[in-house]
């Protein structure tokens, strides 16, 4: 089993950014893929960004060229960097094991203001 727990959200002003980072209570090299998730108010949770062992990322269409997602095996953390925030970036945001037997977060709230 793996509890994530996650930390970094908070209050920002659009324009501005945040790091959201993802502490794993045990080792996730083994770990294949790690991902982020947000839930707007009224809205499905989407993926927002993941990162394979090996290193590769993918992410949603809104935060590319924003958002940057990348591990620590070392420290079994995953972060979110998130540069230029928007208003509609705002939600709670998850970090997970999505593959095979899932693992969430408690998540993060981020609210963005215009």
């Amino acid at each position: 089993q793996v509890q994530l727990v996650e930390s970094g959200g908070g209050l920002v002003q659009a324009g501005g950014s945040l790091r959201l980072s993802c502490a794993a209570s045990r080792s996730i090299f083994i770990i294949n893929r790690m991902g982020w998730y947000r839930q707007a108010p009224g809205k499905q949770r989407e993926l927002v960004a993941a990162i394979t062992s090996g290193g590769s990322t993918n992410y949603e269409d809104s935060v590319k060229g924003r958002f940057t997602i990348s591990r620590d095996n070392a420290k079994n953390t995953v972060y979110l960097q998130m540069n230029s925030l928007k208003p509609e970036d705002t939600g709670v945001y998850y970090c997970a094991k999505d593959q095979g037997i899932q693992y969430w977060g408690q998540g993060t709230q981020v609210t963005v203001s215009s």
